[in-house]
């Protein structure tokens, strides 16, 4: 029937109703859910999202306004019955399912299913790749095709390219820097895939037992060792591996060595943390290169100090070889300390 305006006054004032609330999209709700975990100290795992999904829930939280607690909570139920609906989850991705299933499946398996994984890399390849040491990337280029040898000396520094350039050998070297001049068709993603998987395989080196060389061990021990095994121990290299010997030879340090190996200025250095006693023993009794090495000494000391420890040698002529060979190890043990803490530096070994 037609509404009566006089109807009100027997009806009374009718009630006001509530404008009915806008539904929540799935982005709001994914919002409110993140923004809730984050408020109560839990730190939702978004990274593994992919990027743009990541940048889209950002820009969907700074367009936000207040939620009232009822949304939020009801929100929040229908989050945790989704959650409490899952039986079972699985794992993303190959490296996901390579974690779950470790120890179960045999090794060949899990090489030839880390290989099909994605890269796990995420740091800067290029900026990593350029502080590695150029002894490790001159071989990786004489060993890599020339298209992708001139993508990474393009994208290391001048100064470095330069320098592992040289040290190529010339016809590569000059095919790698022809091939240079190619590389402006090269896409920015092939050069960060190549960057990626040469950053992947410098840090793959493998870790080895000892931090030192064999031929810096051997040295350091024979170092230490009497001049009689010494000697004999390089003859029996000599025989063996003549060119392991010579390489053994150069790197050992002893006393004959000082006025080599050692700069003048550093010998009061030297001299502080030495026992002028040792020195004193030394002198008493060296003979050949050893009694050069003690000359080296006194000649860049005080001349008072030298002349102390030429008077104390005077006194000591009854000095057994074997007596001065241990003062001999002692001093260059004390030397060698001093160069391993970089307060003194070895002069260049050009044998």
């Amino acid at each position: 029937m037609p509404f009566d305006a006089d109807m009100t006054d027997t009806m009374g004032t009718l009630p006001a109703l509530d404008p009915p609330k806008p539904k929540l999209t799935s982005r709001e709700k994914a919002a409110i859910v993140v923004r809730l975990l984050l408020t109560h100290g839990a730190v939702p795992a978004l990274t593994s999202l992919p990027e743009r999904k990541q940048t889209e829930l950002a820009i969907q939280l700074a367009r936000m306004a207040p939620v009232d607690q009822e949304t939020v909570a009801a929100v929040a139920d229908e989050f945790a019955d989704a959650i409490e609906g899952i039986c079972l989850s699985f794992p993303s991705g190959v490296d996901g399912a390579l974690g779950l299933l470790e120890g179960v499946i045999s090794e060949g398996a899990t090489a030839r299913l880390r290989k099909m994984a994605p890269s796990q890399y995420r740091g800067n390849p290029w900026a990593d790749i350029d502080k590695v040491e150029i002894e490790r990337l001159v071989p990786i280029l004489e060993n890599e095709s020339i298209e992708v040898a001139a993508v990474i000396l393009s994208k290391l520094q001048v100064s470095k390219a330069a320098e592992i350039l040289g040290k190529l050998p010339g016809e590569l070297s000059r095919r790698i820097t022809y091939a240079v001049s190619t590389t402006s068709r090269v896409s920015p993603t092939v050069v960060h895939r190549i960057g990626t998987s040469l950053a992947e395989q410098l840090e793959a080196r493998p870790v080895t037992a000892f931090s030192d060389a064999p031929v810096d061990r051997v040295g350091a021990i024979l170092n230490y060792a009497p001049s009689t095994v010494r000697d004999d121990v390089l003859t029996g290299l000599d025989s063996e591996d003549k060119e392991f010997a010579d390489e053994v030879r150069a790197a050992i340090f002893t006393f004959a060595n000082i006025p080599e190996r050692i700069a003048p200025r550093d010998v009061p250095r030297i001299q502080r943390d030495i026992d002028q006693e040792d020195l004193a023993i030394i002198a008493s009794a060296a003979t050949g290169a050893d009694e050069t090495a003690v000359a080296f000494i006194l000649d860049n000391i005080s001349k008072r100090m030298a002349e102390n420890i030429r008077d104390e040698a005077k006194e000591k002529s009854n000095t057994s070889a074997a007596d001065a060979e241990a003062a001999m190890i002692r001093v260059v043990g004390v030397i060698r300390d001093l160069e391993e803490a970089s307060q003194i530096f070895f002069v260049a070994n050009d044998a």
